[in-house]
């Protein structure tokens, strides 16, 4: 990044991966390398030890914020006199497209579901939550897709406002990116879990919906318990997305109901150009006016160098 770390990251206190990998402590590693096979994104491969020196410390940090959450529904509850309800602590994960965040959301989703509490650990995205195609087509909308404006806000607010309400069963909107739309009545299930991941884009942002007189603002970042925001320069990001959309073009973009099809008979280079001007003309636009602006609202931050691995960590002082 070009900013200085001290100055932007004030609030923070700053760990070289060094310096934060002994706060895994004595937290064993219930990963094996078949198990990170199944983990990874499409173009970055994540080590056992990236696992064991930045995600088993996070791990370990986020198990004791939950415990800790349990312990003051506990007291609250003692205090009004009644039993405590099951609420399940959320966390939000943000970033750039291409910048690792789903691979991030997953590790820790396997991490925490592995402790030996055994929580149930739920992994939702927020692309479900994105408008229909028809929908963006008509509202000229397809080419802002992933912006906050792309996002049936209200439908995504009244999701989180259920879940975090203790509901036993809620349901979420399925996104394929083979055909590059939200699949119609196609649901996924949340059902009493203890923690929930949610992942995406623009989770971090305030200034998503309007208010009215009527009703206060209220937005998605206000239901999270912790949030983490995965973070890189954006010349590494760029290259990154480069990287996976020729990686896409040799694999998905060749399935015949992909929607991206048309990309699959590029030459190297046509498909260079293609990606470049996808990304400086709506991810790295959306990046810079809409995702990166909220990094600092993130408890936590993962910065990655150019190899896509995570070399600092910055949290947040209490």
């Amino acid at each position: 990044m070009s900013v200085d770390l001290k100055q932007q990251f004030s609030r923070y206190v700053t760990f070289t991966r060094a310096q934060w990998a002994p706060l895994r402590a004595a937290t064993p590693l219930p990963l094996d390398e078949e198990d990170l096979e199944q983990l990874h994104g499409l173009n970055e491969q994540v080590s056992m030890s990236e696992v064991e020196e930045v995600y088993l410390p996070l791990s370990r940090l986020l198990h004791l914020y939950v415990e800790a959450t349990k312990s003051l529904y506990e007291v609250t509850s003692e205090f009004l006199g009644s039993a405590a309800a099951k609420v399940p602590y959320i966390i939000g994960i943000a970033g750039s497209v291409a910048v690792g965040k789903s691979t991030t959301a997953r590790i820790v989703q396997a991490l925490l579901s592995r402790w030996p509490s055994h929580p149930k650990v739920d992994l939702i995205t927020t692309d479900g939550f994105l408008y229909p195609n028809a929908v963006l087509e008509q509202r000229q909308l397809m080419k802002r897709k992933g912006f906050p404006e792309s996002y049936d806000v209200r439908r995504l607010i009244n999701f989180m406002a259920d879940v975090k309400s203790g509901l036993p069963l809620v349901e979420a909107p399925v996104y394929s990116h083979l055909v590059y739309d939200v699949v119609p009545g196609s649901t996924v299930r949340v059902q009493s879990p203890d923690i929930v991941i949610v992942e995406g884009l623009n989770v971090l942002q305030t200034n998503g919906n309007r208010s009215t007189r009527k009703a206060p603002r209220l937005f998605v970042s206000d239901f999270f318990d912790f949030t983490i925001y995965v973070d890189a320069s954006e010349a590494d990001i760029r290259n990154w997305y480069i990287q996976r959309f020729l990686r896409l073009r040799d694999t998905a973009f060749r399935d015949e109901k992909s929607y991206f099809r048309r990309y699959a008979d590029l030459s190297v280079d046509e498909a260079i150009d293609t990606a470049s001007q996808i990304w400086d003309e709506i991810n790295a636009v959306n990046l810079r006016a809409n995702i990166e602006p909220t990094r600092q609202r993130a408890q936590l931050i993962l910065e990655k160098g150019p190899a896509h691995k995570v070399e600092r960590v910055h949290l947040r002082k209490l």
